[in-house]
């Protein structure tokens, strides 16, 4: 089990939910929410990778809110201040970079919904710091936070969702094919008959368990190959 911890923020202070390996340091990785929030399912993520040898850190984006209904999460994931959110996150990567409990000299970064194109953002804000990054079925839904793609220096191994009616297989092919474009190391995998969400247990109307497997197990392997 993890903890509440906080951190120094661009001149705030942010929090977050650690969770760290039982023995010795852990691969640095921060892990951002759904729309919904830092819910429980978000803090059991970061609880199974801190079992595979992580030292997870999930940032309070959101302030201690969560959303229980799609119109009500929505509605805190338009109204999020991008700006607050970068120095969070910011925040979040130089606290486990300053850590004791993390090992190496970079941090990976992944992300669900929202939390998966956050996850991209990130990592074109951090090149300095964000080795890898693995967003699950993300998308950037505001205007203003587009990324800078030339900026991208992470390797990036993306799961998506061959049904899913916000960001589809086209879509993916098209982001794909543009990161290759500026010569970024891109693979981004799309699990047939999946559905958006796929990966999120406590949803059983779009879970899918072997999608799930398949997508952990890549992402697991892609991590410790890029941070060790």
């Amino acid at each position: 089990m993890g903890e509440m911890v906080e951190f120094p923020s661009n001149g705030t202070t942010g929090s977050g939910y650690l969770a760290t390996p039982e023995q010795g340091a852990g691969i640095g990785l921060v892990v951002i929410q759904e729309w919904w929030g830092l819910v429980p399912h978000i803090q059991d993520v970061c609880d199974r990778f801190a079992a595979e040898g992580f030292s997870a850190l999930a940032p309070d984006l959101y302030q201690g809110r969560t959303a229980s209904e799609p119109d009500e999460a929505g509605k805190e994931m338009m109204a999020l201040d991008m700006a607050k959110a970068a120095k969070d996150l910011g925040g979040a990567v130089d606290f486990l970079l300053a850590s004791d409990a993390v090992r190496g000299d970079g941090v990976g970064v992944t992300g669900f919904c929202m939390g998966g194109g956050l996850a991209l953002v990130l990592a074109t804000q951090r090149p300095d710091a964000v080795k890898a990054c693995v967003p699950w079925y993300g998308l950037i839904p505001w205007p203003d936070a587009q990324p800078d793609w030339t900026a991208l220096q992470a390797s990036v191994r993306g799961h998506y969702a061959e049904q899913d009616g916000f960001f589809g297989p086209d879509k993916v092919a098209e982001l794909e094919s543009m990161l290759r474009g500026l010569g970024k190391d891109v693979e981004l995998f799309v699990y047939p008959g999946a559905d958006h969400a796929f990966f999120n247990d406590t949803r059983p109307e779009v879970h899918d368990a072997g999608a799930s497997a398949l997508a952990w197990t890549r992402t697991l392997e892609f991590l410790r190959a890029k941070l060790g």
